[in-house]
């Protein structure tokens, strides 16, 4: 750089990050604005940077006009071309149209130690927006991502931690309930958001969120980090458990396995990074049975069924001694794998559905028995019967009648299947039925009336 300014401004706009001419269109505003203060005039002023002498100079513009209304900003066409012509000659006085700017010198020796001070603020104040617009535009592109930074102090429950050359807040709502930190401790946060504020972009930190364990997991399984197996979900309670789904897209390569590591290596520096949490590593699956069994990890599940397909409810059944296991510490598993699978998840053990099952059982044995109780009809007519048949009741020649058999000749025409074909009649009684019609003697009567009884017919 050929001045002291320009190398200022070099160095000034390298310290914070943006580029030299944000730092240039502060210095010629600010001196601007020290002008308008100090000369009051009314005229339009405007600066410009001198990159050969390294000073800002100062012009009062003028619209040339015809007839002038606003001395301060207007000069008559004839004026303009008399104060050219001496200068530059008839050719560019002449040149000189209506509507055309003119700038006239004006010195910035005259502006003062205030003006100066003026100057210096809008400069400052220029280049803090210009700082926080990148620090905004840099960070709002890195949500998601794992950044490390150093703890700096403690402000009412939020976390004040030191990244690169900026601040971020870690609050409290975002802390892990199983983690404390000293000051100058290290700590690696995933950046939640960036928000706008008057001091300045604030960043926002977490430890809780699920993005700092996927990417905790690309970091130290390779195979996620190639995109050999993938991470199709996460759910945490930060500090307590956690369930990743993982699957392969290599059939040689199991998911699991590589995200736990040899020994389980990988998984348990993840563990230790959260202090402690624990995680369960479980395959993704496109069958949605398939997929709970897995979430409900550790837990082995019996059977798994569908209730309701639209509302996403399964019923899963466990072995007693794994009810415990399954349900998890205050529900915590079943919680975490809900929220991983995306459906309800109602859990049972053997001897809840066992007993659940009786007891439907036992509602249907009270439900009526007899084929002639089950086949009534709604409602019985009133009208008189066409014939009677010996030892046989009402009820039944009623069927008979609904049936075709409208006398006691059609009866006795009849065959033994033709009747019992009739709802509410059984074999026994169609035969009754007949030797009543064909008018056989009353002992044998009463036998099949008590045959009749016992097999439920009338």
């Amino acid at each position: 750089m050929s001045n002291p300014l320009q190398q200022t401004i070099e160095a000034l706009a390298k310290e914070k990050g943006i580029e030299p001419d944000v730092v240039i269109s502060a210095i010629e505003e600010a001196v601007a604005t020290a002008s308008r203060k100090y000369y009051k005039t009314g005229e339009n002023l405007k600066t410009r940077f001198n990159t050969e002498t390294g000073q800002v100079d100062l012009f009062a513009l003028k619209t040339v006009v015809e007839d002038v209304a606003n001395a301060a900003t207007e000069i008559s066409l004839t004026e303009a071309r008399e104060m050219y012509r001496p200068l530059y000659g008839d050719e560019v006085a002449n040149s000189i149209e209506l509507g055309d700017e003119m700038e006239f010198p004006k010195p910035t020796e005259v502006l003062g130690r205030i003006a100066a001070q003026t100057a210096k603020q809008v400069i400052f104040q220029k280049v803090r927006e210009a700082e926080r617009e990148n620090i905004f535009a840099e960070y709002n592109q890195r949500i998601g991502e794992v950044v490390n930074g150093t703890v700096k102090r403690f402000e009412n429950g939020d976390i004040i931690i030191e990244i690169g050359r900026i601040e971020a807040v870690l609050p409290r709502k975002e802390q892990s309930r199983a983690e404390s930190y000293a000051p100058q401790e290290r700590v690696r946060t995933v950046i939640k958001g960036v928000n706008r504020s008057a001091k300045g972009p604030q960043i926002v930190l977490s430890r809780t969120d699920p993005a700092l364990l996927i990417k905790l997991f690309e970091q130290e399984v390779p195979e996620i980090y190639d995109g050999t197996v993938m991470i199709r979900g996460a759910v945490r309670e930060a500090g307590d458990r956690a369930k990743v789904a993982v699957y392969s897209r290599d059939r040689d390569v199991d998911p699991v396995g590589a995200c736990v590591g040899m020994k389980g290596t990988r998984v348990q520096a993840i563990i230790r990074e959260l202090r402690g949490e624990k995680i369960d590593i479980v395959e993704w699956s496109e069958d949605a049975i398939l997929f709970v069994t897995n979430g409900l990890s550790p837990a082995k599940v019996q059977r798994v069924s569908i209730v309701d397909d639209r509302e996403r409810v399964m019923e899963v059944v466990v072995e007693d001694k794994q009810l415990s296991l399954a349900i998890g510490k205050k529900g915590q598993n079943v919680r975490l794998a809900a929220k991983l699978t995306g459906w309800r998840i109602d859990i049972k053990s053997e001897e809840e559905k066992r007993r659940e099952v009786e007891a439907q059982f036992e509602g249907l044995e009270s439900a009526p028995e007899s084929e002639e109780a089950v086949d009534e009809p709604a409602t019985t007519s009133d009208e008189p019967l066409p014939y009677s048949l010996a030892g046989v009741g009402d009820k039944t020649i009623r069927k008979l009648v609904d049936a075709g058999f409208v006398t006691s000749e059609t009866v006795a025409a009849a065959t033994v299947e033709q009747l019992s074909e009739i709802p509410g009649i059984g074999v026994k009684t169609a035969e009754k039925i007949l030797a009543a019609a064909h008018g056989e003697p009353a002992e044998r009567e009463t036998t099949s009336e008590r045959e009749t009884t016992e097999d439920g017919g009338t």
